[in-house]
C-alpha cells in the first residue's frame, strides 16, 4: 500500500505543473476570452433589444401618424361632402327660384292672354249684336212689303 501511495504521490507531484498550467489556462481563458466575449454578447443583446424597442417605438409612432392622417382624411372627406351638399342645396334653391319665376311669368302671360281673349270675345259679342240687329232689320225690310212699317224692337 505504501508503494501505491508513493506512486500516487509521484503522479500527483508530476501532475502539479500540468494542474498549474490548466489553472493558468482557465484563468487566462476567463480573462482573455470569456469576459470580452460576455461584454460583447451583452452589448449585442443590448443593441438588439434596443433596436427592437426602437423599431417598436417607430411602429407605434407610424401607427399614431397613420391614425392622425386617417382622422384628417376623414375630416376632409366630411368637409367635402358638406360643401357638396351645400352646393347641391344652393343649386336646388336657385333652380326652384328660377322655376317659380318662370311659373309666375307664365301665369301672368296666361292671365293677360285670358283677359285679351275675354276682351276679344266681348268685342265680338258686341259686333255680333250690332250686326245681328242690322241684319234682322235688313231681312225684315227685304221680306216685308214696301208700305209696312218695321216694329221698333227689331230696329233696336
Amino acid at each position: 500500500m505504501e508503494e501505491i501511495l508513493n506512486q500516487l504521490g509521484g503522479l500527483v507531484l508530476g501532475s502539479v505543473p500540468t494542474m498549474i498550467l490548466f489553472i493558468l489556462l482557465v484563468i487566462s481563458y476567463g480573462l482573455l476570452v470569456r469576459r470580452p466575449l460576455d461584454r460583447l454578447l451583452a452589448e449585442r443583446r443590448k443593441r438588439t433589444t434596443g433596436a427592437v424597442e426602437q423599431a417598436r417605438g417607430a411602429i407605434a409612432a407610424a401607427e399614431a401618424e397613420t391614425t392622425v392622417y386617417e382622422d384628417k382624411l376623414r375630416k376632409a372627406k366630411a368637409e367635402i361632402f358638406q360643401a357638396r351638399d351645400q352646393k347641391l342645396k344652393q343649386w336646388n334653391a336657385e333652380r326652384e327660384a328660377a322655376i317659380e319665376q318662370v311659373r309666375q311669368a307664365t301665369q301672368q302671360r296666361i292671365l293677360a292672354a285670358k283677359q285679351e281673349i275675354e276682351q276679344s270675345a266681348a268685342t265680338a259679342r258686341t259686333q255680333i249684336d250690332t250686326t245681328s240687329a242690322e241684319l234682322s232689320s235688313r231681312i225684315l225690310a227685304a221680306m216685308l212689303p214696301v208700305g209696312v212699317t218695321q216694329p221698333e224692337e227689331v230696329t233696336r
